[in-house]
Order: C-alpha cells, then structure tokens, then sequence
C-alpha cells in the first residue's frame, strides 16, 4: 500500500487536502483545544463553534476582500441544493410575475442549473443568452458576449454562469463585461480561492467546498445582504403562483441564525478555516494566482509539446487553470497513460464519466513539484508514442 508522501491525487473533487491540514485534523477530531471532545462531539450552538463560525468567515472575507455589505452563510447541500436555492431568492428582485432569468450555460454544471430553474418557474421564465454546445459541437469555449441573446428591460432579474466547468475545462478569464452593473449570480464551487475576484460585481456567489476550501458537505454563500431585506413573504408568493423555498435554502433565514438554524458541520467549517489561515499565511490569493497561473501554463506546454498523442479539449481563451482536460490519440492510448501514471503514484486523471480522457484537476493543494513530476510524465509518454 502507498504512504501519502508516495501519491499526487489530481481528481477533480473532493480534491486533496493539505497534509499539514489533516494532521492537525487528526488531532482534533480526537481532542479539541484539550476539551477531551473532538470537534464533530461539540456542540454547534457552544461558543466554540460560534468561534469557529466567526474565525472562518473573517478569513474568507480577508482573502475575497469582502464588503462589508455583505453577507457569509455557510451551507449544506452542495452547489447542487443551489442550483435551486439562488432563483428562489432572488425573488426580491421580480417586479413582476412574469420575469426572466438569464443563463449562460457552458458547461454541464451550468446546464444543470438553467434545467432546475425551467424545472421550478418554467421554460418561459428561463432565457439561455448562450449554449457552448450549440456554438462549438461541445462544451469546449465561451462564445463572445457581443453575441449573448441577453432578456431586455427590467423583465431580467438576474444573470447566472458558472465560473469554471470542470467536465470540459472551461473557464471564464475573468468577469464577463456585458453584465457589469447587473444582478449577477455565479457558481464559483471548482475555482474559489484559487485567483482574486471583485466581489462587488456579484450579487451572489457560491462554492462547494470540496475543491479549493475544504471537506465535501460544506457549502459558502456570499451574497449582498440586501438581498436579504427584499424578499416577498409566503403570502405575496402564494398570491403570485410562485414557489415558496424550502427553509432550509431560505438564505435571510440562515443569515438571521448565523448559519445554524439546524446542525451545521463544525468540523468542515473549521477544516476551511484552517486551509484559509494556511492561503493567507502564503500570501494571500495575489500569490495564490500566481502559482495556480504558472501550474496550468506548464501542464498546458506540456501536452502542447506532443500534438499528435494529445488534444486539449478547450478552445485557447476558454482554458481552464483548474482543470486542464485532454483526449490521448489514437483513444486507445488513454488507458495506457493512465496505467502508467498509476504506477508512478500519480492518481485521478481519469476524465469525468460523461465524457472521458483525461483530466488533470490542478487544485490549490497540487504543489509545483507535483505538476513538474506530471510534466515529465507526459513528456516521457509523448516521446515514447510519438
């Protein structure tokens, strides 16, 4: 059986953690701050877990730079439970009960999104300003907003996209212009903390947390609180014909009870916690984007180095710096590669069932010298089947 120091895990999620992270882990779960209780034994309504709370959301909001009209709510439930959860609270923002809701869909996540928000108000509440598929064959680009088939007027209450689709490795170069000054709303779930964001231009911006912060069952919310104030009452919604959210994805009721109106997970928010302290104590997301940058630059040279054994599956301006997404040619190749890189302790490059070949998830825990070891792997395969 390999030791930990002998493997470099580069599956997309849950992704790995830092060792120094799970070896106080260990420790804690057993005996938390000499309380004789582990972590997951506290209560979440002890002044523990509120400490736990408060110093985890100071860390985000120190890292992401804030505002401080905004507000942290930590969740269950995945980036799945939000899919339905972000168009039932942004009802404040409908005027009227006819309304749309726009969505770029470029990607499976994204997809998903736009199916649950047809699903809960209806295919002519949803407007789908862009489809990659439909564009380029395949979620493989971005097509270029002068082209978006935007919802005009006030009947638009939001604009939905996922940051970086980890099937296809795709992901935005930064915020899309076209939608400055509007109600943005953005799945950030496989690419937070891993570049600095303005989060001013959201309204809305979720993450899963088990790719760049923590242990999957996590999930962070940031959204502007006044969102939180202008939300219609049951009454007001049943009156509309509209759907009433389920409490628990009811965010001005989370936000009220500080994230614990049920049993929060203590030990994955104190896990994020601690993978935080660790980004801020490197440097902070400045750096953390120059590392992320220079992993993905050179796994991108790396297989650009052998074109006739590997195609990079996105378009060039779409690359994602997250997960970098190949097909081995002739196909048949692909299993030999990752044979071999099994061998080699280099694990979790299978690309996702949907699609296949290969993904190399290139998460803030895969250090340089992880991604030179894997460089030379690919380098060493493409000489040997060139």
């Amino acid at each position: 059986m390999p030791t930990r120091e002998e493997i470099t895990y580069f599956g997309a999620g849950p992704a790995s953690l830092p060792t120094t992270v799970l070896q106080n882990a260990s420790s804690a779960i057993l005996n938390f701050q000499n309380t004789g209780l582990g972590i997951a034994e506290h209560s979440h309504r002890s002044a523990l877990s509120s400490d736990i709370i408060a110093t985890t959301e100071s860390s985000l909001r120190n890292l992401l730079s804030i505002p401080k009209d905004y507000t942290v709510i930590f969740m269950q439930g995945g980036g799945t439970t939000q899919f339905s959860a972000v168009p039932y609270n942004l009802l404040g923002y409908w005027k009227l009960k006819r309304a749309r809701m726009d969505y770029a869909v470029t990607g499976g996540w994204s997809q998903k999104g736009s199916e649950e928000a047809k699903r809960l108000y209806g295919d002519e509440s949803v407007n789908v300003i862009t489809n990659s598929k439909k564009v380029f064959g395949s979620y493989g680009g971005i097509e270029e907003e002068k082209e978006w088939k935007r919802t005009e007027g006030e009947e638009r209450v939001f604009t939905y996209y996922c940051d970086n689709e980890t099937v296809d490795g795709v992901e935005f170069p930064g915020f899309p212009s076209s939608l400055e000054g509007g109600v943005v709303a953005a799945d950030m779930s496989s690419n937070i903390l891993s570049r600095r964001v303005d989060v001013s231009r959201f309204h809305l911006i979720f993450a899963g947390a088990q790719k760049n912060i923590g242990t999957t069952g996590l999930t962070i919310v940031i959204l502007k609180s006044s969102i939180l104030q202008t939300q219609p009452t049951p009454t007001t919604l049943r009156a509309l014909g509209l759907p009433i959210p389920p409490i628990m994805m009811d965010y001005p009721i989370l936000a009220k009870s500080n994230s614990l109106y049920n049993t929060l997970p203590i030990f994955d928010v104190w896990i994020a916690g601690e993978v935080m302290k660790e980004l801020i104590a490197a440097g902070g997301l400045a750096k953390q984007e120059e590392v992320a940058n220079r992993k993905a630059e050179r796994l991108y040279a790396a297989l650009g180095r052998a074109p006739g054994i590997f195609k990079i599956v996105p378009l060039e301006g779409a690359r994602s710096r997250m997960n970098i997404c190949a097909r081995a040619q002739p196909v048949e190749l692909e299993g030999v590669f990752l044979k071999g890189a099994e061998e080699r302790g280099l694990l979790g490059l299978k690309g996702h069932r949907s699609v296949g070949g290969i993904r190399i998830s290139n998460y803030n825990s895969i250090r340089e010298v992880d991604v030179d070891t894997l460089v030379q792997y690919i380098d060493e395969f493409g000489q040997r089947n060139a």
